[in-house]
Order: C-alpha cells, then structure tokens, then sequence
C-alpha cells in the first residue's frame, strides 16, 4: 500500500500540518520560557512533545516521496527574550481552542487517507489531539475557568416540529433557540474571543503597518459578531462566554515573528467561517441563518484582507500546483 503514490489531499495535508506544527512548536516554546502556572507548564510540555514528534515523521514522509520540506516555521520565529504577551490563563483557551481544530482537522485527514502508513499517522495525531484536549479542559476545571455551554431543561416527552413558522415566525415573539442553536452561538463564541485576544495582543506588538490594519480590522468586526451572537443568549438568560480582553498584558514586544503571528490569526479565521457554517446547516430559525450567512461574508472579506497581506510580505508557501502543459517543450 506504501507504494502508492502520495494523492493531493495527502500532499496538501501533510504540508499543512507541517507549517501548522512548526507554529505551535514556536508557540509552546515562547510559553514555556515566559508562564510560572506549573499547570499550564505541564500542559505545553506535553504539547511541545507532541508537535515535535508529528515534524519528525513528517519529515520522514517528506524524504520518502523526494518532496522538498517546507519552510514552515524555526527559531528565528519566536522570541523567547520576549516578556509575557498574555497572562497565564490565556494559553488554557488558547490549546483548548487549538486542540479542538486539530480535532476537526485530523479526523478530515484521516478520512482523506489512502496508504495504510498514513492512515496509522493521522490515527495517532487524533489520540495525540484528545489527549491534549482531554489535559486541557482539566486544567480549565482545576483553575475553575471552564465555561460550560448553556444547561437545558429535560423535556417531558418527545414532540416533533408542525409547521413552518418554527423557522419562519421572527417577527414579534420569537420561539426560544433551541439546545443545537444555543451550543452552536456558545460554541462560536468561545472561539470568537479567542480570535480578539490574539488579535488584539498581536496588534499591540507587530511593527508591521499592513499587518497591524489587518488586526484592527479584524477587532471591530469581532465585536460586531460577538455582540450579536452573545446578545441572542442574554435574550433568553443563557450564559454568555467572557471575553479575554484583560488577558492581555502591557508588553510592546513581539515574541513571534510577524509571519507567524499573521498565519495563527488568518488560521483562526478561516477555521470560524467552517464553524459558522455548521451553525448555519443545524439552526432552524431565519433569522438566525441570516446572522451566520452575514458573518460568513465579513469573514471571507477578512480572510482575503489577510491573503493580501501575507502575499505582500512573502509569507505564503506555495502548494504543489498542476502540470501547465502548456508550458512544457515541443520536439
């Protein structure tokens, strides 16, 4: 099965994983060097661990197909000299939230997988990836900082939807947002904040003007969907996630490199237009469907505001692309 050759979901996620693991090894480094919380040190020790481990075999894959290895990320990209940039808690959301995309992204390159000795690497990286998250949420609950998603009464009895103005009827009294609408609006929201404490400490820190524009973009319209998906809980008394704005410390140094601290941001949004869109396909309510539509193009607008920048400054590795057949010489 190993002498198949490697199809292009496999190239493209293993190059991705590269660049992705490359960043949280700069990333749990620069917490280590900065955090006193023994918990948290644990917690991004084993973190550390985990993504060196997943280089060193995609390095291996790399020299087996004679693919040249990206660039990704190194030393020079992290600043250990660097003085705290979030307090300690901060990295707890901050893995929580990585861990729960590397969740997502692993199952999908599990699913994309052909060769038997991938599909045992990516089978890994899922137990490597919930084991990170299992650490994380008990260090949240140790700390008391876990945020559960809103409780819901246990219903009598079953009772199925009779007419379309369960979906339809947002003028006047709305019906209440049911369990999947109200976790996938938590759910987003934790995210969210996530995406505005980083952007916001990055924006502190960067010297690089396009850069900067580009996270203070990204905050005003945070705080616009933040806003408004958390005012459709507080509607209805359901709790609402806190922000993490005061999570970030007075430090003007950067301790990543402008590169790194640009593709963890634009990582974050493109990872909330999929969720978005799963929150989108299992609500029942118009208007609802409507905020998420909104905020999936306010997103995509962001997202090629980043692609601009990142292109401007050389900070995109280019995938394999297709043969240009019409490029190649004629006998």
């Amino acid at each position: 099965m190993n002498n198949y050759r490697l199809e292009s979901t496999e190239i493209t996620n293993l190059f991705i994983q590269y660049i992705m693991d490359t960043a949280s090894i700069c990333v749990s480094k620069h917490v280590l060097a900065t955090v006193k919380d023994s918990e948290v040190c644990s917690l991004f020790e084993f973190s550390l661990e985990v993504s060196e481990k997943h280089v060193k075999k995609l390095k291996d894959f790399f020299h087996e197909e004679n693919f040249p290895i990206p660039d990704g990320f190194k030393e020079k990209d992290v600043n250990l000299e660097a003085p705290p940039l979030f307090v300690d808690s901060f990295w707890l959301y901050y893995q929580h939230t990585m861990s729960h995309i590397g969740l997502s992204s692993y199952a999908l390159s599990f699913g994309n997988t052909v060769r038997q000795d991938m599909q045992d690497y990516y089978y890994q990286c899922n137990v490597d990836a919930m084991e990170v998250y299992k650490k994380c949420v008990a260090a949240l609950l140790s700390k008391g900082l876990y945020e559960n998603s809103p409780y819901y009464s246990t219903p009598s009895e079953t009772k199925y939807v009779k007419n379309l103005g369960y979906a339809l009827d947002v003028i006047g009294k709305k019906r209440p947002l049911n369990s999947a609408e109200a976790g996938n609006i938590f759910f987003n929201l934790t995210k969210t904040r996530l995406a505005k404490g980083v952007s916001l400490g990055f924006s502190q820190v960067t010297k690089n003007k396009d850069l900067r524009k580009y996270l203070e973009t990204n905050i005003r319209d945070i705080n616009k969907n933040y806003g408004l998906f958390s005012s459709l809980l507080q509607e209805e008394n359901l709790n609402v996630p806190i922000l993490l704005d005061t999570n970030v410390t007075n430090s003007t140094v950067a301790p990543f490199s402008d590169k790194l601290m640009a593709v963890i941001t634009g990582f974050l949004t493109q990872s909330a237009i999929s969720y978005y869109g799963t929150a989108l396909g299992s609500s029942m309510r118009i208007d609802l469907i409507g905020h998420c539509e909104t905020a999936i193009l306010g997103l995509l607008k962001q997202l090629t505001k980043f692609g601009s920048v990142a292109l401007n400054n050389g900070w995109i590795e280019k995938l394999p692309e297709a043969n240009d057949r019409k490029e190649l010489p004629i006998n």
